[in-house]
């Protein structure tokens, strides 16, 4: 029998970096229909829902075809909380009803990575599927790297390179890859969901998403990145 997974959009109204982010226009759209865009476009993902606090987000979110099964409290929605209990209670709501269907994989796809395509979506739903992980991320490579280029501020502070390579490395390439967290998506077993503290708690893989698909809007100046990036794609198309 075919997994069943759900696909989840946390988006709460009170975000401060960008105000009113999760619904703010972008090339012409709400900012939040862009990730149920993708959710409604990947054959993988069984059913969408949005997970807010504000009924205005909910409002938006339904008329771009999310369902919005509940409000969340607003005791979830603050900017100390951590969304790992919004995702439990998503899952226990969806799951209290009577009959409903046993959910083998949910999905966070947060409304600040515009950019996504449904296979980077999807290569996190398989990568989860095809192995014993507890949680697949989505991942790009990084700018800079802490083996070369990053540095930190020692007792006396003077600088030096933030992590101390076992050898001397002279240019970056030479250097340990390393990887940035982005927003793109989150597949996750339910079970482990339900009693980790941290995604880092149980086995985790990445997939490697392309840097111009990883955008992740958190400040003002990602938005007007956003915006760019949108503008290039428009000119593309013409």
């Amino acid at each position: 029998m075919k997994p069943y997974v759900v696909g989840a959009i946390f988006a709460r109204g009170g975000s401060k970096g960008v105000p009113r982010k999760n619904i703010r226009p972008l090339g012409g759209k709400p900012l939040i229909a862009y990730a149920i865009g993708i959710g409604l476009a990947s054959k993988m993902i069984d059913r969408l829902v949005v997970s807010t606090d504000d009924e205005e987000i909910a409002h938006v979110a339904q008329q771009w075809g999310a369902e919005v099964p509940f409000l969340r409290p607003p005791e979830l929605a603050r900017d100390d909380s951590p969304e790992l209990l919004s995702w439990r209670h998503l899952l226990e709501s969806l799951q209290a009803p009577p009959g409903a269907r046993t959910i083998d994989v949910v999905v966070s796809l947060p409304a600040p990575s515009p950019l996504r395509a449904v296979e980077d979506v999807e290569n996190c739903i398989r990568a989860l599927l095809d192995s014993d992980a507890d949680v697949v991320v989505g991942v790009k490579s990084a700018a800079r790297n802490p083996y070369f280029d990053m540095v930190v501020f020692d007792e006396s502070n003077y600088v030096q390179t933030a992590m101390q390579p076992e050898k001397p490395i002279y240019r970056r390439q030479d250097a340990p890859a390393v990887f940035d967290l982005t927003t793109v998506a989150y597949a996750a077993r339910p079970g482990f969901v339900m009693n980790a503290k941290s995604i880092f708690d149980g086995k985790v893989k990445g997939v490697v998403v392309p840097t111009e698909r990883a955008v992740d809007i958190d400040t003002e100046l990602d938005f007007k990145f956003a915006e760019f990036m949108f503008s290039q794609k428009s000119k593309d198309q013409v």
